[in-house]
């Protein structure tokens, strides 16, 4: 089925998402750094029927607006709280993307009541890696390890949020100490990592589960960074257990 659009007034801007129907919690999927919804949908797309799922995009990020010009992980985490209020959504899974899942953990902790769970997938970013230079290796290494239409999709994306948004995007990410929130998200927690990832090293995703109280990792084989994209199935069957698990 073709994801539904819709767009939302908020006090940060609007944000666009797209959603499928499905049973269960709803899952609400959150973009990297500079980029859009466009890595995320190809899984809101295969866990269609199985869980409601929603991919956003974050003010100033792909077809949403904002207000403000520098972007931070805790004002991302407050407007995706508050479009979960505008949209009604209770406790839903929280899965987050490289700067997403920093995302989705600050929200996690700012609204304990309202999130349910979370998915970290490739989460961001490894204190052993915390400099632009090198932050910009991996990332080019990780491109070189993307399919095309991966690499393609974000260097449209980032043309569409512009050069300078797009590296505050990054500073906020490389500034943001998930490492320090980890230990108080409350909530149920699943930690994805591509098994050639170079952006969430090996070392760094045991780390994240083992900070969380409630944490575990998988790893998928032979996948980069952007799992969403490259293993939407074997995402979405993971998505779908866990969420389920947590609610029975």
């Amino acid at each position: 089925m073709e994801p539904r659009r819709g767009t939302d007034e908020l006090a940060h801007g609007t944000m666009a998402s797209w959603c499928v129907p499905g049973q269960g919690p709803p899952v609400i999927c959150v973009h990297g750094a500079g980029v859009s919804s466009k890595h995320t949908l190809p899984l809101v797309e295969a866990l269609s029927g199985r869980l409601e799922a929603w991919a956003v995009d974050l003010p100033g990020f792909g077809a949403s607006t904002a207000r403000d010009h520098a972007p931070t992980v805790a004002g991302l985490a407050e407007a995706l709280l508050e479009w979960l209020r505008a949209r009604g959504i209770a406790r839903p899974c929280l899965l987050g993307l490289s700067l997403g899942a920093q995302v989705v953990a600050e929200a996690a902790v700012r609204a304990p009541d309202k999130v349910g769970s979370v998915v970290l997938a490739g989460p961001m970013v490894d204190p052993q890696a915390r400099s632009l230079p090198v932050l910009a290796a991996r990332l080019l290494l990780d491109g070189l390890r993307e399919g095309p239409s991966v690499v393609v999709s974000g260097i449209a994306d980032y043309r569409r949020a512009g050069a300078l948004r797009v590296f505050r995007s990054w500073l906020a990410s490389r500034d943001h100490r998930i490492e320090q929130v980890l230990p108080e998200i409350g909530q149920p927690a699943l930690v994805l990592r591509g098994s050639r990832d170079p952006l969430c090293p090996g070392h760094w995703a045991e780390e994240v589960a083992r900070l969380l109280p409630r944490g575990r990792l998988v790893t998928v084989p032979g996948r980069p960074h952007v799992l969403t994209a490259t293993a939407p199935e074997r995402v979405a069957d993971l998505v779908h257990d866990f969420a389920r698990e947590v609610v029975r």
